[in-house]
C-alpha cells in the first residue's frame, strides 16, 4: 500500500512536468503560426509554468465548480457527516471538506491534492438511492483515493486536458484564418516545415493528452475498492453499491470526458453496439474506468 502511495506521488510530478511541456509545445506552435516570434516562445513557457502552477493549487477548485458543487451544510446530510467521520478515524486521514451535486444520477468523486486539501462530492441522486452499509463502501473507496493521493493525478489532468483542448482550438482557427506570419517567414522552407509541425502538434495534443490521461493505471480503481472494503471490514456494501450504480443507467448531467476518471463509476453515455451492448470494445480500449462487473466480481470474491 505504502509502495503505491510513493508510487503514486512520483507520477503525479512526472504527470505535471509532462502537461506542462506539452502545453508549452502547443502553446509555442499557435504563437508561431501567430507570428510572434521570440515573444511567443516567452509567452508559451510562461503560459506552461500558470497552467501547470494553476493545476496543482486550484485543480480541487476546478473540479467542484466543474461538476456545480455545492456545500453539503444543513441537518439532513448529517448521515454523509458522519460516515465520512469515523471513516477518517479509521483511514488516519483529515475529514476532507464535504460536497453534493444536485444530480438524479447517483455517483461520487473526490479531488484535491493531498489529503490535508482534499474534498468529496456526492451526488443527491447517490445519497437518496444507497442504504448506510452501501454509502459507507463508497465514501471509503473516494477517501481510499484521498489516502493514495490518486485524485490529485485525476484532477491535474482534468485542468490540463481543458487546457489542451483549448490551446487546439485556438490553433487550429489561426489555421484556417491563414495566420499572421510575415512575407518573409512564409517563404524560407525551414520555417513551412515548422509551421507544418506545429500544425501536426496543435491537431494531435488534445489526443496525447487524453492517451496521457489513460496512461493513469485504471488499477488505481482496484486499489481503492480493496483500500475501502479494508476500511469497512464489508465488501458486499460497496458491490451492492456498485450494482446500483450500473443498473441505475441515469447519466451525471455536469460530467464530461475531462473529468470522467474522477467519478467513481465513468459518468458518460455510451451507446450500444451492435450486439445491444453499451460498451463496445472501443469505447472499453478509451475508458477511464475498469469494466464494472469486474469491480464487483473481485469484491464478490472477497
Amino acid at each position: 500500500m505504502f509502495d503505491q502511495i510513493s508510487a503514486n506521488k512520483r507520477r503525479t510530478w512526472l504527470l505535471l512536468i509532462g502537461f506542462g511541456v506539452l502545453i508549452a509545445l502547443v502553446t509555442a506552435a499557435v504563437a508561431f503560426l501567430f507570428g510572434l516570434g521570440t515573444w511567443g516562445f516567452a509567452i508559451a513557457v510562461l503560459f506552461a509554468i500558470a497552467t501547470s502552477w494553476t493545476s496543482y493549487w486550484c485543480s480541487d477548485r476546478l473540479a467542484l465548480a466543474a461538476a456545480r458543487a455545492r456545500p453539503a451544510d444543513g441537518p439532513e446530510y448529517a448521515r454523509y457527516h458522519n460516515l465520512v467521520e469515523g471513516l477518517c478515524i479509521a483511514a488516519g486521514i483529515p475529514k476532507p471538506r464535504l460536497y453534493v451535486v444536485d444530480d438524479a444520477a447517483p455517483n461520487a468523486f473526490a479531488t484535491g491534492r493531498n489529503p490535508e486539501h482534499a474534498a468529496v462530492a456526492v451526488t443527491t441522486g447517490l445519497l437518496g438511492l444507497l442504504d448506510r452499509v452501501e454509502l459507507e463502501g463508497v465514501l471509503a473507496h473516494e477517501l481510499s483515493h484521498v489516502k493514495n493521493y490518486d485524485m490529485l493525478v485525476g484532477t491535474i489532468a482534468v485542468t490540463a486536458v481543458g487546457a489542451l483542448a483549448l490551446l487546439s482550438d485556438i490553433g487550429l482557427r489561426v489555421m484556417l484564418w491563414g495566420g499572421e506570419r510575415d512575407d518573409d517567414s512564409s517563404n524560407n522552407p525551414l520555417a513551412g516545415l515548422i509551421a507544418i509541425a506545429a500544425i501536426v502538434l496543435i491537431a494531435l495534443a488534445p489526443l496525447a493528452a487524453r492517451l496521457m490521461q489513460f496512461a493513469m493505471s485504471r488499477r488505481r480503481e482496484f486499489l481503492a475498492d480493496a483500500s475501502g472494503v479494508a476500511l469497512t471490514r464489508y465488501p458486499p456494501g460497496l458491490a451492492s453499491a456498485l450494482e446500483k450504480l450500473r443498473d441505475n443507467g441515469t447519466i451525471v448531467a455536469a460530467g464530461s470526458r475531462a473529468m470522467a476518471q474522477l467519478w467513481i463509476e465513468s459518468p458518460l453515455d455510451y451507446p450500444a453496439d451492435k450486439e445491444g451492448n453499451r460498451r463496445s470494445w472501443l469505447n472499453r480500449a478509451f475508458d477511464t474506468h475498469p469494466p464494472i462487473e469486474e469491480r464487483i466480481e473481485v469484491l464478490r470474491a472477497m
